[in-house]
This record gives structure tokens, sequence and C-alpha cells, in this order.
């Protein structure tokens, strides 16, 4: 039987506008949704005929593009296989294949490999382990997380709590979730280095909280969600030498950094560090299926698993999915062998040259570059609805958030279709009509 080519209709949209949720949108006063026919390479093709090229990646996802014939294959080769198997009492090849994979990418020591539905999913393993791994070592009345104001780590609730708790997205569930101890955002930016009484502020921040703490977990370099800020890789490597000082676990929540998008493999690598626990994500499949990993050293596999429980205490039922560890191995050797290096290092000197342009209007605060990420933050903060219908109109595809017009393509993308993007975000910040004044 051949597949229905159904076609959106006005009763569709009607539907989606008064009963689906879309993210972080209102279902009373609900922004536009635009609707998508099919997307292929860098372009999403809307059901009016119109043509965006992505800048988003589908929210930092899809590396290699829309509709790729290696990852199609994946999944195909692998539906006739079996899509999914229980991963308790059993294994598989693409598992197995992923986990190796794993372990080759990321920095040497992380080799224990847990497979999780998602990028929060991932955050609250991690979260989990650090507390089973102190409550191992006889710390049982700790339970706490040292972390970064201005950070971002996902919607679920133990995410939630890492969150920024003033400027975050969850501030409203404050009295729900548990306090943790918060660390000034890094100021110093990429290519700057900390003064001496930097330092000893956060070697201060760790002798107050420390001892009743079990981790500390960051976003390496890129504060994400929390604001598109880059920072000095010596946060790193100050907030790595004083988590082994004070017997903490370091988490790095790569969710959003990882698999090259700050112009390294993992972004833990400017800072020339390991951390105990790795979070992986977003890029993982490539942007065909959610799927994600917490990846730890040796010793802290150990510890658990010699601990009370004797196991890790978590099991989702969808762990180790075969459609998705599969369309993973693909994408992840597809990098591989790839230049990805180079095609990073084009973008970034593409959104250098454009994007600086929108430094001379007054409604830009900053501009930032790093890897395959451009960042124009604004004065105010940006009208979305009215921003992406501009842009939109333009040819483009961006989702602003807050004071923050960003970007960060797929690595395949060509140096015309970027010039266009960075050229329209320009347009943006010239259209009062687009922000909140």
């Amino acid at each position: 039987m051949k597949a229905e080519n159904k076609t959106i209709t006005k009763e569709d949209l009607e539907f989606d506008k008064n009963h689906l949720w879309h993210p972080y949108t209102s279902l009373t006063k609900p922004l536009p949704v635009y609707p998508v026919a099919s997307a292929e390479g860098v372009r999403i093709h809307l059901t009016d005929g119109r043509v965006l090229i992505d800048g988003t990646a589908s929210w930092w996802s899809v590396m290699h593009g829309y509709n790729h014939p290696v990852l199609n294959e994946a999944i195909a080769a692998q539906t006739k296989k079996m899509a999914h198997i229980m991963f308790g009492g059993l294994t598989h090849q693409p598992a197995i294949d992923l986990g190796k994979k794993l372990v080759e990418l990321t920095p040497e020591g992380l080799d224990a490999v847990f497979l999780c539905d998602s990028g929060s999913i991932s955050v609250e393993v991690a979260m989990k382990m650090a507390v089973q791994y102190q409550h191992a070592l006889g710390k049982k009345d700790c339970s706490k997380f040292l972390t970064l104001k201005k950070g971002y780590h996902g919607d679920s609730s133990g995410a939630m709590s890492v969150c920024d708790p003033v400027s975050g997205m969850h501030h409203l569930f404050q009295d729900f979730m548990p306090q943790h101890f918060f660390m000034e955002a890094p100021e110093k930016s990429f290519k700057e280095v900390l003064t001496g009484e930097e330092v000893e502020t956060i070697e201060r921040f760790f002798e107050e909280n420390a001892a009743q703490a079990v981790a500390f977990i960051l976003e390496p370099i890129v504060q994400g969600t929390g604001g598109m800020r880059f920072y000095a890789p010596q946060y790193l490597s100050e907030i790595s030498r004083l988590c082994t000082k004070h017997g903490l676990l370091l988490i790095a929540d790569e969710v959003a950094t990882g698999f090259g998008r700050t112009g390294k493999m993992f972004a833990v690598e400017h800072a020339g560090i390991v951390p105990d626990i790795m979070c992986v994500g977003k890029a993982l499949t490539g942007g065909y299926m959610t799927l994600a990993a917490t990846i730890c050293t040796r010793k802290v596999a150990n510890v658990i698993c010699n601990g009370e429980a004797g196991v890790l205490m978590h099991g989702p039922t969808f762990m180790g999915n075969p459609l998705a560890c599969a369309v993973a191995n693909a994408n992840l050797s597809l990098l591989k062998n790839s230049d990805w290096e180079q095609s990073i290092l084009n973008l970034g000197t593409i959104l250098n040259e454009e994007l600086s342009k929108a430094e001379q209007y007054p409604l830009v605060k900053a501009v930032r570059v790093l890897g395959a990420i451009g960042v124009i933050e604004t004065t105010v903060p940006v009208n979305v609805e009215k921003a992406q219908a501009f842009l939109v109109e333009r040819g483009v595809w961006v989702r602003p958030f807050r004071n923050l017009l960003y970007i960060m393509p797929p690595y395949v993308m060509n140096q015309t279709d970027l010039e266009h993007l960075c050229r329209m975000m320009v347009a943006v910040v010239q259209e009062e009509t687009c922000f909140i004044l």
C-alpha cells in the first residue's frame, strides 16, 4: 500500500493551535507556526512552497544536513532487523558499536557508557552517578551540587535544579526543586586570562561549599540557553583542579557542545582536562532520533558498582534503542571520516566576517563567534513573532530567544548560504519593529 501524501489543511493548523503545545509556547496566546512539508540538505521546505535556509540545525542536532542518504539507509536497514528491543538482559550490535565509537571519540579515560533517551536525561543520570559514587565512598549526608550561574542543563527536575536559579527558564519551580550552590558566572571571555583575585574567588567558593557537595556540573566553554556565553578555558582548568582537591566529581554537560561544534571534538579539550562524567546528546544521531549518553571513568563506574546498590539505579524503557544506535553509528562515522575541523574553521571565519557588521547598530550589545556558533546579543529583547516572520520572508530559519539572535548551522552549509543567513541576521537588528523597545 502506498503511503498517503497528506497536505496540512487550515483545519489541521487550527487543531495544532488549540491542542498542541510547542516548546515554551502558550496555548492561549500561541506564537505562529510554519508548517513543513520536507527538509533536505540545509533547507526546510514549507507547505506553501517557501524554502528556508536552516541556521539552527534543528536545535543544534542536524550536523550533516537533512535527509542524508547514509543516515536514511542506516535507519531503513535497521528496521528490517528490529526497531526496538529491551536492553535489560539483552544486547545488540548497534549498541556495542556505538559504545566503541563513544569510548574512542571522547577524552581518554571515559570508557563506561550509559545510553539514555535525551540530553536532559543524560544529565539526570550523571547527577545520580555522582550521588551514588559519593555515597559508596561514605559521603552519605551529601547530595548537593556546585554549578555556575547562567547555566542551563535541561527541563527535567534534576537538570532544572542546576540551571540558573534567577534568570533561567525554571525559576518558577524553585520551591519544588532541591537547592544547590551557584558560583558566579564566568566573566572572562574565551581568549582572556583570569587574575589571581578571580582564581582566589573560585577557591573560596569551593572552600565554603564543597564539603556539602558531590560534584560540580557545568557546560564547558559555552553556556548555551542560559545566554550563549563563551568563557575562558582557564575556568575549566581551575574548577577541575579544585574538584580533585576537594574530592568532588566534575560533570561536563557537552549535550550542545559535543561532536565538533566549538572547533574541538569536545569543548573540554580547549582546557586539556578530562571530566569524571560527560553528557552527550543533540548531534549524536545527526538529528534523526532522540538519543544521548552519559559516559564516566572506570573509577566512577567501579565505585558505584561496588557500593550499596551494586548497580547504577537507572534503566529507561528505550535505553539503547537499536534504531537510534544504528543512525548514531552512521552519523559518527560520517563525522570521523570528514574534514570536520576545516569545515568548522571555514564556518567560523564566515560568521566572524559577516556578523561583525552588526556591531555598528545601536540595538547591538555584542557579537560573539566560537567554532560554528554565531551570536548577536541585543540591548533589548527580540520580538520573536515579528523577527521570525521577518526572517522567514527572507528565506532563512533562525529561532531567536530573549535578547539573542544566534545560529549553529549544519557543518555542510556552503559559503553562499551562510553569508545570506548572517546578512539577514544583521538586517534584523536594523528593524526596530523586530524588538520589544
